[in-house]
């Protein structure tokens, strides 16, 4: 790979916007204002030529390692889906079990190999602070896919994508947005709750006691200066909510499936429950869901969750592009 003047491991924050190129995507700390701008202006054009034409070449010649220690259908397949758009190729590395990482390979050998044959590589990893291991360890640029319960930056940038797109970039500042579910264990939002306190808006916190989001989290979004409230009951909160983000409690995080099971089934979207929101607010999930969103609402026009995915592959193909220097 050419090398770039500047360091490819550097936050965003201290480089100009101009120059993406090599540049690692480990965490939302990564970013400000200028450059979720930056990000989601090459992510309309991406929409824009998606539906115009389906595929390009802008990355004709340019491979992708998909290096995968969890299973995954969404991030996975959006991350090809994006770099085929792009008219580049994948190798995908789904199962860990049939790949040398079973004979006790160490992730950082992992990466050197893959990035003697690919240009890029998206990882997730079970463990919190992989991702930047690989980064570390990585002379090509690393996509931080999900490392354990700590962040999910892409999935972040969606989101916040998904939520300019549905209501307006102009309303974000203003806005409340609830958070549901789980929140100990859920990376998407420990991220999201971290990109959104560039703006100014509200966070309410509705889960289990045992779920709460983490107190790290809370302080860093609080240096910030944004407002935040922790419920139990969803009903307080639902009536004033501009964005309703629901997750799953993900039952693999639980070492005690006794916990589990307590909490499974604490929260559930359904058209009567969604009688009390506004009528220009959106729902939103980062999928898979297991029951916390009835199907009923799904014909809703304030459920985004479907609409969240495709807006997903247009953020990842900016994000291909600019580290591959070619937005």
């Amino acid at each position: 790979m050419p090398t770039s003047s500047l360091n490819p491991h550097l936050p965003f924050g201290e480089n100009k916007l101009a120059d993406w190129y090599g540049k690692d995507i480990i965490s939302v700390k990564q970013f400000g204002r200028d450059d979720l701008e930056y990000i989601f202006g090459v992510a309309h054009e991406m929409r824009g030529m998606v539906e115009r034409v389906g595929t390009f070449d802008l990355l004709k010649g340019k491979i992708l390692a998909n290096l995968f220690y969890e299973p995954s259908t969404r991030t996975s397949s959006s991350f090809t889906a994006a770099m085929e758009r792009l008219g580049g190729s994948v190798i995908p590395i789904n199962e860990v079990k049939y790949s040398s990482v079973s004979k006790g390979e160490s992730l950082p050998d992992t990466v050197r190999t893959l990035e003697c044959y690919a240009d890029v590589i998206v990882l997730r990893h079970p463990e919190t602070g992989s991702a930047a291991i690989a980064a570390k360890a990585a002379r090509k640029p690393v996509i931080n896919a999900g490392d354990g319960i700590g962040e999910h930056p892409t999935q972040a940038l969606l989101d916040t994508f998904t939520i300019f797109e549905e209501l307006g970039a102009g309303q974000v500042d203003g806005m409340t947005v609830t958070m549901l579910g789980d929140l100990k264990y859920g990376r998407t939002v420990h991220s999201l709750a971290r990109l959104l306190s560039l703006f100014k808006v509200k966070i309410n916190y509705v889960s289990p006691d045992i779920l709460k989001m983490p107190k790290e989290v809370m302080d860093e979004v609080a240096a910030k200066g944004i407002p935040q409230a922790e419920f139990g009951s969803l009903e307080k909160v639902l009536p004033e909510t501009d964005v309703l983000y629901v997750t799953r409690v993900q039952k693999e995080r639980f070492e005690d499936p006794a916990e589990y099971e307590k909490v499974k089934g604490a929260y559930v979207i359904d058209p009567a429950i969604m009688k009390a929101a506004k009528k220009d607010m959106i729902v939103m999930h980062p999928l898979p869901r297991v029951g916390e969103i009835s199907v009923d609402f799904d014909e809703d026009p304030r459920a985004a969750y479907f609409r969240q995915m495709e807006y997903g592959l247009y953020v990842r193909m900016a994000l291909l592009a600019m580290v591959l220097g070619k937005a």
